[in-house]
């Protein structure tokens, strides 16, 4: 059956400087196995699968997969899908805030530009201090000493975020990571006065080997939480990622005057016609 289809770069500064996303958009009918086959022949970080709304409050459903497992939640995919939605004539009850619903719940995503979209922070499901021995291993699994790492924090919001704050972002930049073991972020401050606030990297192990991740919309988003509430980053703020594997991602950080934060970024499609699945 031929479905509608949208390759998108999330995260992106330009065309193929982003995160891609595959997108089918009318999963009608399509078994968890016929996905998850689908997903894996892809080959990306993830794929999504739009498929009619469960709860009144959402404007769509979506299942993400990565090429192994679905998973309930994750943010280049959130914003990718949206985007796809809109430009394939989805609409939205409320014109400035889409809701999308998934393995997590309700997530809003706003317009923030003409190719700009945002998610709202989403619950985390494990969070505080890591534990001394896991902030150990994860040190000499990227080739650093202990004393390295300036602090750890849980920030699973569907991945299962392990979150290490390095001294700087060059530092964050040097890591060549060995025998990673976990669902890792790292991250480090630019100095004052830089285009960026802070650098990200994101990586976990698949079949064997280390995958790192173009640009990571949930990590970015569980590592401002934790640097804004702990006072070491204000919002709005600009993180990039990507550099350490030839990508120019820009993710845009800010916050409303309840304090949610939201995760932006710029979305471009790259393909778009029809798939037959």
């Amino acid at each position: 059956m031929q479905r509608p289809f949208a390759q998108v770069d999330v995260f992106t500064t330009g065309p193929g400087l982003g995160n891609p996303l595959a997108v089918v958009l009318d999963a009608s009918g399509l078994a968890t196995a016929q996905m998850q086959r689908f997903a894996r022949w892809t080959n990306l970080s993830e794929t999504t699968f739009v498929l009619p709304i469960d709860d009144p409050a959402a404007d769509y459903t979506v299942r993400i997969f990565t090429p192994d497992a679905e998973i309930p939640f994750a943010g280049h995919p959130t914003l990718g899908t949206c985007h796809a939605w809109l430009a394939a004539g989805g609409r939205a009850t409320d014109p400035t805030t889409i809701v999308q619903a998934c393995g997590s719940g309700l997530v809003p995503v706003r317009r923030t530009g003409p190719d700009t979209l945002a998610f709202a922070e989403p619950p985390l499901r494990r969070s505080g201090p890591v534990e001394e021995a896991l902030v150990e291993r994860i040190a000499a699994s990227i080739g650093l000493g202990r004393a390295a790492i300036v602090d750890a924090q849980w920030g699973d919001n569907g991945p299962g975020w392990v979150v290490v704050q390095l001294e700087s972002a060059e530092a964050v930049l040097a890591v060549q990571p060995g025998a990673v073991f976990c669902d890792l972020g790292i991250v480090g401050l630019y100095p004052a006065g830089s285009p960026a606030a802070l650098e990200v990297r994101a990586m976990w192990p698949q079949d064997g080997s280390i995958v790192e991740d173009p640009v990571t919309g949930s990590l970015n988003a569980s590592a401002a939480g934790w640097l804004i509430r702990a006072g070491r980053l204000a919002a709005p703020y600009v993180a990039t990622q990507g550099a350490a594997i030839g990508r120019a991602g820009r993710v845009e950080i800010t916050q409303d005057a309840d304090g949610a934060i939201w995760t932006g970024g710029r979305c471009l499609s790259m393909v778009t016609g029809t798939v037959d699945l």
